[in-house]
């Protein structure tokens, strides 16, 4: 059975995304032991929280999270958890991330209601596995401020419109990751959550 470790760095949601991942035969644990993260098939990353609150409870590992994922171990980022895979943050100041993607995490600049809360439109622009079997315009949950611009347009798979235009799925080589939640996406966010182990799996 693969092994999955959601990292625990003090933000909500950790249930939903364990329950995900087990329906999909997975065992997952939340955690923030080096060793078990280490051993671990693959790492999720997941979501709701604050930048800063949760790059500053990474720090202990920071180094060989980087080190592992650099090293092609498969991560699934979700919300938060796709803005802490980048260089850095505008989030409460500037923080800087764990930079596996380069690029930074802006403020939604329009004039639209903040935050943006709810279902939403995923526009696909690029073929890519994690997609495999989503409609385009498929709805996806949103709960966000902040959104990402990456330095390399390659890594944007799909797209959502809200007051902007921002990228909400994220992927390179071993790293995936989407702006929205897909543990609350029903049937289309849970087939991306299965693509991804999937992938894991080979």
């Amino acid at each position: 059975m693969l092994k999955f470790a959601i990292i625990n760095y003090g933000v909500g949601n950790l249930r939903n995304v364990k329950r995900g991942f087990e329906n999909l035969g997975a065992d997952v644990s939340i955690t923030n032991d080096p060793k078990e993260i280490l051993e671990s098939d693959a790492i999720i990353f997941p979501g709701v929280g604050a930048f800063a609150e949760a790059m500053k409870n990474l720090s202990p590992i920071a180094n060989e999270l980087k080190g592992a994922i650099e090293e092609g171990k498969p991560v699934f980022g979700i919300c938060l958890g796709l803005q802490l895979l980048f260089t850095r943050s505008y989030e409460g100041g500037i923080n800087q991330g764990l930079g596996l993607i380069e690029g930074e995490v802006v403020k939604i600049g329009a004039s639209v209601k903040l935050p943006h809360i709810g279902w939403n439109t995923i526009e696909i622009e690029r073929k890519n596995p994690l997609v495999e079997g989503i409609p385009n315009n498929s709805f996806m949950y949103f709960a966000h401020t902040y959104i990402p611009k990456p330095t390399d347009e390659e890594v944007i798979i799909a797209e959502t419109e809200y007051g902007t235009r921002f990228p909400s799925i994220i992927a390179k080589k071993n790293i995936f990751a989407t702006q929205f939640h897909p543990e609350k996406s029903g049937k289309n966010g849970l087939k991306i959550l299965g693509n991804f182990v999937k992938l894991v799996k080979g």
